[in-house]
């Protein structure tokens, strides 16, 4: 997502380097690309086929569909079944791919379409060979249940970090973060991919996440992506970059190994 211009919107300002990204991404094992058409729009997965078509074999690309963008960079709700095969279709031809290894059904906000009826269009492009794996994004413990009873569930991808646990209360009272569905997933083997894992890192000074960096010379950031690995197996970072630097960073937290004091420090 933050390989695209301001707002998540057009071009970046350093395409080249954004393609060097990827391609560096890839070449230093990276093996799950995050990627969605309404990051651009369409710009993210370009920017995917050019710096990487054709693919290697162990890399699974993974996107979202639910949502589309208006002409002023807003947000809405795309996510009627023929929205969604539109999505689907969309993602096939500029990916250049004939099947899609794993797609979200994200649900946004003004979100009026029944869960039920939203995976069934999902299970049927699945059947249909367009994709390999179906996933939910954004979703409440109640309707990931429902999910569950729906189909197949590859994976869920909701907000979450160690400095937000409960996240985006909707007018129910419900929430949609990681730590409402994380024992669910767990029980069901069904990884948990946390976005916006890094925002609330920054936006919320903790001094314990320097304390502990600063006890293995690491950076706040690269302790929240070690606090996820190390709070479920499960558990599958998904942290976005903009720069080569940053990109290295959150790479060598992969070698932060955080004590039982630790987590019970930041838990």
């Amino acid at each position: 997502m933050r390989l695209t211009g301001p707002g998540i919107y057009g071009e970046p300002p350093r395409r080249k380097e954004a393609l060097d990204i990827l391609k560096e991404a890839v070449n230093s094992g990276i093996q799950f690309l995050d990627t969605a058409d309404y990051y651009g729009e369409d710009v993210t997965n370009r920017l995917i086929k050019e710096a990487l078509y054709p693919y290697p074999d162990d890399l699974v690309i993974c996107t979202k569909v639910g949502a589309t963008r208006k002409p002023d960079k807003s947000w809405i709700p795309f996510n009627r079944p023929e929205n969604l095969r539109t999505a689907i279709e969309n993602n096939l031809r500029t990916l250049r791919t004939d099947i899609i290894h794993l797609v979200h059904y994200r649900i946004f906000p003004g979100n009026d379409m029944l869960l039920e009826l939203a995976l069934e269009t999902m299970f049927t492009l699945q059947k249909e060979g367009k994709i390999l794996h179906v996933g939910v994004s954004n979703v409440t413990r109640k309707e990931l249940e429902t999910a569950l009873k729906t189909g197949p569930i590859a994976t869920v991808e909701n907000m979450y970090s160690q400095a937000q646990r409960n996240t985006l209360t909707n007018h129910l009272g419900e929430n949609r973060g990681g730590e409402e569905v994380i024992d669910l997933c767990e029980t069901h083997e069904i990884p948990l991919i946390p976005y916006y894992s890094l925002v609330n890192t920054f936006s919320k000074k903790d001094i314990r996440m320097e304390t502990i960096g600063a006890k293995y010379k690491a950076t706040p950031a690269q302790v929240q992506i070690a606090w996820l690995l190390h709070r479920s197996p499960w558990i599958l970072p998904i942290p976005g970059t903009s720069s080569p630097e940053h990109f290295r960073e959150n790479l060598a937290a992969v070698k932060l190994s955080l004590t039982k004091e630790d987590m019970e420090e930041l838990a």
